[in-house]
């Protein structure tokens, strides 16, 4: 067990690190949820209608693009010098997901307590509720990011796709519309869309009961955002032990 868990807590350890010593990282977790709750925020007459799409989409892009230092590991050796050992390869995995995952949960915490004003705004919040719903969408999405950064070589080609797939997710999450202002098709895309439940399992976790009502129950978002991160975790766990990397270009 220790040639497993040992490298994944050195990975997890070096994601932190490498988090800290990067001071625009920290002073873009620190100042983005002020900038949401003052700015965008400020846009919105029912800000608890924009809250939860806006902490979705604060933890997905921070798990996301953590994810990316995956290609900077393949640019410097180091990647190389991991896989070369003799640690297990989904240790890999798990501590780079692990390290970014965590950051992402701490900053949707972080936005929680400045947006709701430590909670007075919200009496209904639970805390611990919320935590572990960021955790857990910030698996899925870090090992999504795990995953596309693992077959794309470029900064670029990344972005690109993140564009390509995630911001339509969230648009389309019940983050700017709900399901029951949709319309019929897009009602339906909504429905299959895994962002759609982690914003409604948030919605959930900050006792915000908008008008419209939950179409979505508890326990459902719940399963979804699971499955969700169990999935993303599995499939980054499958490419990465692939007998050679095939990347796209």
């Amino acid at each position: 067990m220790n040639s497993y868990w040992l490298p994944a807590s050195m990975l997890f350890q070096r994601e932190l690190l490498r988090f800290w010593r990067e001071r625009s990282r920290v002073a873009g977790f620190a100042l983005t949820p002020v900038v949401f709750w003052l700015v965008v925020g400020s846009g919105y007459s029912d800000f608890s209608r924009f809250l939860p799409g806006a902490l979705v989409l604060t933890v997905m892009f921070s798990a996301i693009f953590s994810a990316m230092s995956l290609i900077e590991d393949r640019k410097e050796g180091f990647l190389l010098c991991v896989l070369a050992s003799p640690a297990p390869r989904l240790s890999v995995v798990v501590g780079k997901v692990a390290g970014g995952s965590l950051i992402a949960a701490v900053q949707g915490i972080l936005f929680v307590l400045v947006a709701t004003l430590g909670g007075t705004l919200y009496p209904n919040a639970n805390l611990a509720v919320l935590a572990g719903l960021f955790l857990l969408i910030a698996i899925a999405f870090t090992a999504a990011g795990f995953l596309i950064a693992w077959l794309i070589p470029s900064p670029q080609g990344f972005h690109a796709v993140i564009n390509l797939i995630f911001v339509p997710l969230w648009m389309v999450s019940g983050a700017i519309f709900s399901l029951g202002q949709a319309t019929a098709w897009i009602r339906w895309v909504m429905l299959v869309n895994p962002v759609t439940y982690a914003n409604e399992a948030i919605s959930w976790g900050l006792g915000n009961f908008v008008s419209e009502g939950h179409p979505i129950s508890m326990l459902a978002a719940l399963v979804v955002v699971l499955l969700s991160a169990i999935a993303m975790v599995v499939a980054a766990s499958v490419v990465i032990n692939r007998p050679t990397e095939k990347s796209l270009s």
